[in-house]
């Protein structure tokens, strides 16, 4: 009886009534009103329960928890079984939680400002897809390394074994360095701007900036970010079923969630942009003084590229995968791809209520200035008479965020985990040790306190605090950029590939994915607003190059004398 309750509980808070009623229940008075929403419930419940039934019939016969991709292969027969269960697995589990690890909702709200201010539309749509091609062949660059070495070492144990035995500690060294502090910048980036939101919802359930609504300081903002850190850490030191379970969880509420937003704006939405405004208007006032089309379009990539990170947890995961050299490449393929269509549409669907970018834009809308959290509100203020609706589908952006921020924790804490069992990290010891449920206990609580630290930077300069986020992008691409360097270089004739391979293409695509950081590299570290000054200055070349400083340094006075690679893992 109690495993049925369980069973039933989970499935019962999956499809959450007050989420789905709550979210669109605007949708519901707009077409057809209380019959609509009266008649239509019982009669989608029926056909609902339908499809249930048939389900249940299935899953008598087949108790398993492969569940969808495991009933279709055993009901297609040999034929058509691998087929099937390919196609079900990928389309509707991997799917959703490939998805999960970029989280579309969290970047491209995040950044939705930059987007518009340099270039609007143009740089948006356009510069999506230029990044994401550009993040495909980086990917797939990646991809044929992880065939090759799937272990959860991932980049820096990848860089190790190709840059050979003289090379290998150093090149191993430099590629952790970086992905760790990418990782513990993202997991900033990543909470702040929840803060962000959340200080944002704040403002307009009170009335907005407008209506008298109320401003939370920059140290207010601060110590909500140190209170989401906190709510992650603890969450992140539950046992690692409940931890998986948040995570699926999370995979299926940004997969809802890009779909329903996407949708639900443009839809309730007064007013809308015209098809030729959304595809060909390029927005030149930026406000900082930066007047050359080309030089606006390229700062506009940067919410595209800040968005499309984190799928080398893919790679990270292959130690717990089956056939992790077939699979491993193509959760990070499908990760991008996957990430790369669903976030044009989310992008497309918002900018079609954009009317008036300045507006928008301003510090003296209702949302301050947070472009997205105004579209929404006025979206439903304009229809309703009251913007409640906007703050719901904010609500549902930031559980969006909330879910990313605590997978971010998840992955720099085993990358920690990783990096310290090979001695790399000072007081390594502590660093690997895991609690009686297997989780890396003190791994997390550091990357947490880290990431509490680099947002500090906030209280001294808002520019200082935006070079996190280029950090995160730069920091994570270039850790990507190292193993696939020396894989074209070093390892050009002695690579071994695994079975999934570029063929005669793997050094031409590793090529172009290397050139491509470093073009984004310098890209991201110009000058945002001009003329430059201490608030100005865009200081992502400092910290990026402070820690390349840092890390070549440490090698050379100390961690060559004693640090040899990913010893642990060569030796298993």
């Amino acid at each position: 009886m109690c495993r049925a309750i369980a069973n039933f509980s989970v499935t019962f808070s999956i499809i959450s009534v007050i989420t789905g009623l709550t979210t669109l229940y605007s949708s519901g008075l707009t077409y057809g009103g209380p019959v609509t929403m009266v008649y239509g419930w019982p009669i989608v419940g029926l056909l609902t329960m339908v499809v249930g039934l048939s389900m249940a019939e299935i899953c008598s016969a087949y108790p398993t928890s492969g569940g969808l991709y495991f009933w279709s292969a055993r009901l297609c027969g040999n034929k058509w079984g691998p087929f099937a269960s390919w196609l079900t697995g990928w389309v509707f589990s991997n799917f959703a939680f490939s998805f999960s690890i970029i989280s579309v909702l969290t970047g491209i709200t995040t950044l939705y400002n930059t987007g518009l201010s340099f270039g609007g539309p143009v740089s948006l749509h356009y510069g999506w897809f230029i990044a994401g091609g550009f993040t495909m062949i980086v990917g797939l660059a990646m991809a044929e390394i992880c065939s090759a070495y799937p272990t959860s070492g991932g980049l820096y144990y990848w860089s190790a074994m190709l840059a050979g035995p003289r090379w290998a500690p150093f090149a191993s060294w430099l590629t952790g360095w970086f992905n760790i502090v990418g990782q513990w910048a993202v997991t900033t980036s990543i909470d702040f701007s929840l803060a962000q939101l959340i200080q944002v919802i704040i403002l307009l359930s009170t009335g907005g900036k407008n209506g008298g609504g109320y401003e939370a300081s920059k140290y207010a903002v601060i110590g909500m970010h140190g209170g989401i850190l906190l709510l992650h850490a603890i969450l992140n030191s539950l046992p690692i079923s409940l931890l998986s379970f948040f995570g699926q969880l999370a995979a299926a509420w940004n997969l809802l969630g890009v779909v329903v937003l996407t949708i639900l704006i443009p839809c309730v939405a007064t007013e809308r942009s015209s098809a030729k405004f959304v595809f060909t208007y390029f927005n030149t006032n930026n406000g900082d003084g930066i007047n050359s089309k080309p030089y606006i379009f390229v700062l506009g990539l940067l919410m595209s590229q800040y968005t499309l990170t984190g799928y080398d947890a893919s790679a990270h995961m292959t130690e717990e995968t089956k056939g992790a050299d077939k699979n491993g490449p193509k959760g990070i393929i499908s990760a991008i791809g996957i990430s790369v269509i669903f976030g044009w549409f989310y992008i497309l669907g918002i900018t079609f209520a954009v009317t008036d970018i300045p507006y928008l834009l301003s510090e003296e809308n209702d949302a301050g200035g947070y472009a997205i959290a105004e579209i929404f509100y006025q979206a439903f203020k304009n229809r309703y008479g009251s913007g409640t609706g906007g703050i719901v589908c904010l609500g549902v952006v930031a559980i969006a965020i909330f879910f990313c921020g605590m997978s971010s924790v998840t992955s720099n804490s085993r990358m920690a985990y990783a990096f310290s069992r090979d001695g790399a990290m000072p007081l390594s010891s502590l660093w690997h040790k895991v609690n009686k449920q297997e989780v890396p206990i003190n791994a997390v609580w550091l990357g947490a306190f880290i990431s509490f630290c680099m947002a500090l930077t906030y209280l001294g300069s808002t520019v200082a605090f935006q070079a996190m986020v280029s950090i995160a992008t730069i920091g994570l691409y270039v850790a990507y950029a190292l193993p696939i360097f020396f894989r074209v270089t070093l390892a050009s004739k002695s690579f071994t590939p695994g079975p999934f391979n570029l063929g005669r293409y793997g050094v031409l695509v590793g090529w172009i994915a290397v050139l491509w950081v470093v073009t984004i590299s310098i890209l991201f570290s110009l000058p945002v607003a001009y003329p430059i000054t201490n608030e100005t200055l865009n200081y992502t070349p400092v910290a990026v190059g402070g820690l390349l400083i840092l890390t070549v340094s440490s090698w050379i006075l100390s961690a060559r004398h004693w640090f040899k690679g990913p010893i642990t893992n060569v030796d298993s």
